[in-house]
């Protein structure tokens, strides 16, 4: 598979491109990847260094341009350095040197470092004690740093140039022994669950100049924390993401368990109705369930008889929330085993079998079964799905009730454990593509991203749960422009636009053995119509395809394995956005 790969890239590009619209050459060549060991392509260690060099020097241009451009609407910026290492307060103290001009006052939280000119050192032991401490003008952001992290040179040169108005947030990589920067955290815009689960912003934090009056209550002692207690006091805060890594860090991993504690308890004190563990690596959260309410599972099939019996007896035997109720429609069946044994099915008492006589349009045979449904949780289900972990409708029912949060995905597999859906990144292959797919099922992702549940912009409706409610103020799928593809992820996109989240839920584990029944698009009309329905999400969604707020804009959009943008891709945004 790696000669054909290297074959490939040795082609003119004009053959490739004649070649990608043969539907035949497309689906040998998409299968033999996806048989082949190269089942997620992540680079070597050496060639992500690489292109995080690449990146890096991207970035010194587009900084130099911001601070050529733009005027500097912060004269002073105040600092406070957080942590208990006399040696790591050094290091951020001596990156801080070169910034003074900037500078409005620095507070040291570390009882071993001794007292500086212009510093003062205290033992902190919560965050609203710095509304007392810090010394400082009226109108003064203040930026947050873990002792040990080292500024960018330019840090709060273009700190002082952005219009602080809300929290914000800054990328941050490691410095190693070389002086050489290395493992970029690219981190996603504002996403709540994220912190909740994975506590991703954890230093390089900046609070608008009133944070005295935003943080005079907290009880947070991480800035993780803080930032954890804040959204779940005002839900409403604003946050913003500066893309640029502008903090250089020490190994953190003893740090980021004690961070991932403290949001434990903050999470279980502020909200005693739900219940989160946290392992190793992320908090594992479990909301709340009130009144168990009925969910109306749709599953549409035509024929399949073997799929969907294992498909529906997982269901049947191995949920352990009991309240539910299947809804499958038979799209035209004529296979005599199959129509015998929806007959079965219908005796069931969790069963409904609807007849759906008209041509297979996806999006309007959902529709028409959730007109049906009963529940007050509507659950799209592929009839190739077959449940794995018992709890899994625990877990995504208890996140589909929750009033912020909208439609809620699953981590599905392949039947060889790898994944087949973790995620939709808006913007892959220049429409969406599923987050880590060929990744191995126990595999923590990108930053943790496949085994931390947290928001995407979208999910697939292979397995997929949203409140009655919420399908029915948008409206349902949308089957005149999307009868096949994308109807999902519009789906998704018309939901949050009401003003809730959508979530990706790793801890509902589940099979999809995809197609296995409708099989690969391949003839010359199905191409058709699959394009006529990328054109239409690319029209009507170009904003988010643009930039997904879920993935950060310096990660690849070619492949769905969180690489790092080369130059040359750069480039090719640069000329299409010039076009």
């Amino acid at each position: 598979m790696m000669a054909i790969k290297a074959g490939v890239g040795v082609v003119p590009k004009p053959l490739r491109n004649f070649a990608k619209k043969n539907p035949a050459l497309t689906s040998f060549y998409s299968r033999s990847l996806q048989k082949s060991g190269l089942f997620y392509g992540f680079p070597s260690k050496k060639k992500l260094q690489a292109l995080y060099n690449q990146s890096l020097a991207k970035q010194a241009s587009d900084i130099n341009q911001i601070l050529a451009d733009l005027p500097v609407l912060h004269a002073k910026i105040s600092v406070a350095i957080i942590g208990n290492d006399a040696l790591g307060v050094s290091k951020t103290l001596a990156s801080l040197v070169h910034q003074s001009a900037h500078i409005e006052s620095v507070l040291v939280q570390c009882t071993l470092f001794k007292r500086q000119t212009n510093t003062k050192t205290l033992n902190i032991t919560a965050f609203n004690h710095l509304t007392d401490d810090v010394v400082t003008s009226e109108n003064v952001p203040l930026l947050l740093l873990e002792c040990g992290d080292e500024l960018h040179p330019s840090t709060l040169a273009l700190l002082a140039r952005q219009h602080i108005t809300a929290l914000l947030y800054v990328d941050t990589d490691e410095k190693n022994s070389g002086n050489t920067f290395e493992n970029a955290r690219m981190l996603p815009d504002w996403n709540p669950d994220y912190q909740l689960t994975n506590g991703y912003i954890e230093t390089g934090v900046v609070l608008p100049a009133d944070w005295r009056r935003a943080i005079s209550t907290t009880t947070a002692k991480s800035i993780a924390g803080l930032i954890s207690e804040w959204w779940l006091k005002s839900p409403d805060m604003v946050v913003e993401h500066f893309p640029y890594a502008l903090i250089h860090r020490p190994d953190s991993n003893a740090k980021k368990r004690a961070q991932l504690k403290e949001i434990t308890q903050l999470v279980n004190t502020i909200d005693a109705r739900s219940r989160v563990v946290s392992d190793k690596l992320v908090n594992v959260i479990q909301w709340p369930i009130f009144n168990r309410p009925l969910v109306s599972l749709i599953i549409p099939t035509k024929n399949a008889k073997q799929l969907v019996k294992e498909c529906i007896e997982s269901i049947l035997t191995k949920s352990t929330y009991q309240n539910y109720e299947i809804l499958l429609v038979d799209n035209n069946s004529d296979e005599p085993e199959s129509l015998a044994y929806f007959e079965e099915l219908s005796q069931h008492e969790k069963i409904r079998v609807l007849k759906y006589p008209h041509p297979f349009n996806y999006s309007a045979i959902n529709n028409f079964a959730a007109q049906q449904a009963k529940g007050e949780v509507i659950g799209l289900i592929n009839n190739d799905i077959e449940v794995i972990t018992p709890d899994w409708l625990e877990y995504m029912v208890g996140h589909a009730l929750r009033e912020d949060i909208g439609c809620v995905g699953a981590k599905l597999m392949y039947g060889d454990d790898r994944i087949q859906h973790a995620g939709v990144v808006l913007g892959y292959g220049g429409g969406a593509g599923h987050a880590h797919k060929y990744f191995p099922r126990y595999h923590p992702g990108y930053m943790n991203r496949l085994i931390a549940s947290h928001n995407y912009s979208a999910v697939t409706a292979a397995c997929l749960l949203v409140k009655k409610s919420l399908f029915d103020a948008v409206g349902g799928l949308n089957e005149t422009d999307l009868t096949v593809a994308f109807n999902d992820v519009d789906f998704c996109l018309r939901v949050r636009a009401q003003g809730v989240r959508n979530l990706y839920c790793a801890e509902a584990e589940l099979y999809h053995h995809e197609s296995v029944s409708r099989g690969l698009d391949v003839s010359k009309k199905k191409m058709a119509r699959f394009n006529a329905e990328l054109d239409y999400l690319k029209s009507n969604w170009a904003e988010v395809i643009a930039h997904d707020p879920a993935y950060n804009p310096n990660l690849t959009l070619r492949r769905e394995n969180f690489s790092i943008k080369d130059q040359k891709e750069w480039n090719e945004l640069v000329a299409q956005q010039d076009n």
